[in-house]
């Protein structure tokens, strides 16, 4: 059955629409986009019985208020906030039914910057490149909400998940960064290396889906001559003439013109995704182990 759709009334500091992600496109110079924090969106989804592919709201901070047509089962994850019905508390991080005509109003963000909401049969946006996510790089998608907006929901697919015990990591007070260095190490001075590996960095308040930009040290360059521009993936660190390394995120560029001294696994991102500004970050890099030559 159709879903109805969503009344946008509060539109917060950021609330964009995101699902997984536009893939197969970078070689057309577009983003791959999609939720910064893909556990929390995943497990939204599942919670209201969404299929993966289904879009959600990814809000930033002050949360959203929307108003339903129809009846619904939304599921609120990622920065625990909290969770309103026409003024009454309901549970963060379960299935809550939404009569017609109610308010669903998320607050601001108690630990963590970003929360995912997802409504039963997704947020049915027209896909742009195979994708619903709001690209902030490139503009494609839709746009991040405004007060008066009308979202259209998909048709009801599943059922809502009932589970005793939820798994849920909360947003780590030091952002630990595995690294696999390369492929552009080389670029830096060994004292470089070891400032990345024993330094303290914090979130940057530059930061955005785009990229996590860090306060602190320099790192050393042992290569000052200009780079042609490199193809760049989501996790890798850039370091640009100041020195200060540059974590790219899902609306990172395709490409890029200054080294990259190692890449983070994208699989350790999402507790990027919940590091607001002043988050004390450590990197550990490894190297790539190097198959022996027969």
């Amino acid at each position: 059955m159709s879903g109805g759709k969503l009344e946008v009334l509060r539109a917060g500091a950021l609330t964009t629409i995101q699902d997984r992600g536009r893939f197969g496109h970078a070689c057309q110079g577009v983003p791959r986009s999609g939720a910064l924090d893909q556990s929390a969106h995943l497990l939204a989804n599942r919670l209201v019985g969404n299929h993966a592919d289904a879009a959600t709201l990814e809000t930033t901070l002050t949360g959203v208020a929307v108003r339903t047509t129809h009846p619904v089962v939304v599921a609120v994850t990622g920065a625990p906030a909290p969770v309103r019905v026409d003024g009454r508390p309901v549970a963060w991080t379960s299935p809550v039914h939404v009569p017609a005509g109610a308010v669903l109003d998320i607050g601001p963000a108690a630990t963590g910057l970003r929360s995912y909401v997802a409504v039963s049969g997704g947020i049915a946006v027209r896909p742009v490149l195979g994708s619903r996510s709001t690209d902030l790089l490139s503009g494609l998608g839709p746009a991040p909400l405004s007060i008066g907006d009308t979202l259209p929901l998909g048709d009801v697919t599943g059922s809502p998940l009932h589970a005793d015990t939820m798994v849920w990591q909360a947003p780590p007070k030091e952002l630990v960064l595995p690294v696999l260095l390369g492929p552009r190490d080389d670029w830096f001075t060994t004292r470089a290396i070891n400032t990345l590996a024993t330094a303290r960095f914090h979130v940057s308040s530059r930061s955005n889906r785009i990229a996590l930009r860090m306060d602190g040290p320099a790192l050393d360059r042992a290569v000052h001559r200009e780079m042609p521009s490199e193809g760049m993936v989501v996790g890798a660190i850039q370091v640009p003439p100041d020195g200060k390394p540059v974590v790219f995120l899902a609306d990172c560029p395709t490409t890029g013109g200054y080294p990259v001294i190692g890449v983070v696994p994208e699989n350790r991102l999402s507790a990027a995704a919940q590091a607001g500004p002043g988050s004390p970050v450590r990197f550990v890099p490894t190297r790539r182990r190097r198959t022996p030559s027969v």
